[in-house]
């Protein structure tokens, strides 16, 4: 099995604010809107090099979403910047009715997801956000994993005509998908395996590695699949890997209803129902600690991939 490593941690919204900037000096129609959180969403670099290109509407989120759709008017390809929970709770009827119903180039970047924001707590942590965005028509909704993935995603986006939500967050993970090219709505297949396909998205995408190393130590040969696309999905690639395998297990930082794991059991509902089982946050809110405490008490790592990977194949 290939196995992966990293020599570096990183943090995916600072992969957020790098390709933002590749982006300022290659795209002269990007331009960006941030929620008073410049530092926190790492947009200085744009916002120092391209000042007459950087909108600081502060603490007003709603006006944020509505300027940006006003921008794409005139040509603009608006990014906008602030935490996940502001990005999607707080302003979701301006998203619906001024960006998704409009079919507006809108980019809806958003750090600080799911639990890994750590100590803030709960009001912070919005484990819903995937599926309030994937509900509406026409929106592309992205979760990259690591820090050049999201680096790769962020200029991706630029291209892709109508509105894209992406999500990113704030603590340092290990960086190992260097040099991958960045297709939206193209799955990437990391390990290839008879037993079992595990399809992971965002920080969940390292556990389901490292889970797999641990499982072929057990005789368990574990396909994983790095959806980065949650809409539209890339049914093709996991239909492929489960007609292998014959089970699956979905592992995603979202509440287990809305998210991955439920657009993956609605595609083998209508082509191949088989066993699947969900590694997510069981219908609850976060609470105050460190990214890895609530990992660990939330059952959102490689040892609750495995432990789901073991049920499943003896549902088979």
């Amino acid at each position: 099995m290939k196995k992966y490593t990293f020599t570096e941690k990183k943090d995916t919204r600072s992969g957020f604010g790098d390709g933002l900037t590749e982006l300022g000096k290659t795209n002269p129609d990007v331009v960006a809107l941030c929620a008073d959180l410049t530092g926190s969403l790492k947009m200085n670099a744009f916002a120092d090099n391209h000042p007459e290109r950087f909108f600081q509407v502060g603490i007003a989120e709603a006006n944020m979403m509505g300027v940006a759709a006003g921008l794409t008017i005139g040509g603009k390809i608006p990014f906008t910047g602030t935490f996940a929970n502001f990005s999607t709770g707080r302003v979701y009827d301006q998203i619906r009715q001024s960006i998704a119903y409009s079919d507006k180039n809108v980019k809806i970047c958003a750090s600080h997801a799911g639990l890994t924001l750590g100590e803030d707590g709960a009001t912070h942590q919005i484990l819903e956000d995937i599926g309030l965005m994937k509900m509406l028509p026409g929106m592309t909704v992205i979760n990259p994993c690591d820090y050049s993935q999201t680096k790769a995603a962020t200029i991706a986006i630029a291209d892709h005509e109508g509105p894209v939500y992406l999500r990113f967050g704030r603590p340092k993970v290990p960086v190992f998908m260097e040099g991958q090219p960045f297709e939206v709505g193209k799955a990437i297949q990391l390990t290839e395996g008879t037993d079992v396909t595990i399809v992971a998205t965002g920080h969940l995408v390292w556990e389901a590695l490292q889970a797999a190393e641990q499982l072929e130590e057990k005789g368990i040969s574990a396909e994983v699949i790095n959806i980065h696309t949650i809409k539209p999905l890339d049914e093709e690639a996991i239909l492929a890997s489960v007609a292998k395998t014959g089970c699956v297990v979905t592992a995603e930082e979202h509440n287990v209803y809305g998210g991955l794991g439920e657009s993956v059991a609605r595609c083998l509902a209508k082509n191949n129902p088989i066993p699947q089982e969900f590694v997510a946050v069981n219908d609850s809110f976060g609470e105050s600690a460190t990214p890895a405490e609530l990992m660990e008490k939330y059952e959102l790592n490689d040892k609750a991939v495995i432990k789901a990977v073991e049920k499943v194949i003896s549902r088979k």
